[in-house]
């Protein structure tokens, strides 16, 4: 008796959480960063041999098995806590906006597709709401895992995400928490036109033109999704990362006074292709991360829907 209750009321309670408001304006966003947090679990190994591949320890080879010698397989976990706390809030705030602003552009356009431009411009509009949310984790992020490749003496030592933030806030103030933000912005733009907007296009493309099913459309969607993401981000992500773990010299002066200046020195130091420095790692990164997230996504909005909520 107890149990058919309890079987009954679960209905009963996906059916109310349906019909709230809150949960209809919640889903998109809550969605979003879930999809995004189990993807990084996934990733994180590759995201940390990209890291120190731009900080010019090697090859992914190379970094790969002096990370394995010298630090232990935990070193590729390294930053995990930031990586999730970042989707927690970036991916959160980009994927939630989008869809929203999406759904609300798709209303105004008489429920037909939009086109590809106008896509673009929402991919524009979402990444720089996600990364101004995301760029104090993203910061978090970046210095965990650059911080075994300082000298002991210039090391941070963080614990945790958390950690790092308190230690950010106190050691430099709160603003130092949007420390290379600029770069951050500008690069999750980029990455986010390419990304969004190639996806939604890529799905009309699949399940519309070509006929494609549901896991065909879904994988076929992603990969490009995942490609034009890497493309178009790659030369801000290289500057991004410069700028957040560049460290003063002896008199206190910064290798850099800002991003252009290091998109500047970097172009004349090593030319144009300098800024693609660990693409493929880079690529290897990026795309199954966008195409996890995409899946994981997918697979939610499915259980949801048989939830009914």
């Amino acid at each position: 008796m107890a149990e058919a209750k309890q079987q009954q009321q679960q209905p009963a309670a996906a059916a109310t959480l349906a019909s709230s408001g809150v949960w209809k304006t919640v889903k998109p966003f809550a969605n979003g960063g879930a999809s995004g947090m189990l993807a990084t679990c996934v990733i994180q190994p590759i995201d940390m041999v990209k890291v120190r591949i731009q900080l010019g320890e090697g090859s992914a080879g190379s970094v790969t098995k002096k990370m394995l010698a010298n630090e232990g397989i935990g070193s590729f976990y390294k930053g995990l806590s930031a990586g999730l706390l970042r989707q927690a809030t970036y991916t959160t705030a980009r994927l939630g906006s989008f869809r929203v602003l999406t759904n609300k552009a798709v209303e105004a356009n008489d429920g037909k597709p939009l086109p590809l431009v106008q896509k673009a411009v929402i991919g524009l509009t979402a990444g720089a709401i996600g990364a101004c949310v995301g760029s104090p984790a993203d910061l978090a992020l970046i210095r965990m895992q650059a911080d075994s490749t300082l000298p002991a003496a210039q090391r941070r030592n963080y614990k945790n995400a958390f950690h790092a933030l308190y230690r950010i806030v106190a050691d430099e103030g709160v603003l130092a928490l949007w420390k290379g933000a600029g770069p951050t912005v500008v690069r999750a733009m980029s990455l986010n036109m390419g990304m969004l907007a190639s996806y939604d296009q890529s799905v009309e493309l699949f399940k519309d033109k070509l006929g494609a099913g549901e896991i065909t459309t879904v994988l076929g969607a992603s990969a490009v999704s995942g490609f034009f993401a890497s493309a178009c981000s790659l030369p801000f992500d290289y500057v991004k990362t410069q700028i957040q773990k560049m460290q003063p010299d002896a008199s206190g002066k910064y290798p850099y006074t800002g991003s252009l200046d290091c998109a500047m020195k970097t172009l004349q130091s090593g030319g144009p292709f300098k800024f693609y420095t660990g693409f493929p790692v880079y690529c290897v990164r990026i795309a199954p991360h966008v195409m996890m997230t995409w899946i994981f996504l997918n697979e939610i909005q499915k259980f949801e829907k048989r939830l009914g909520v």
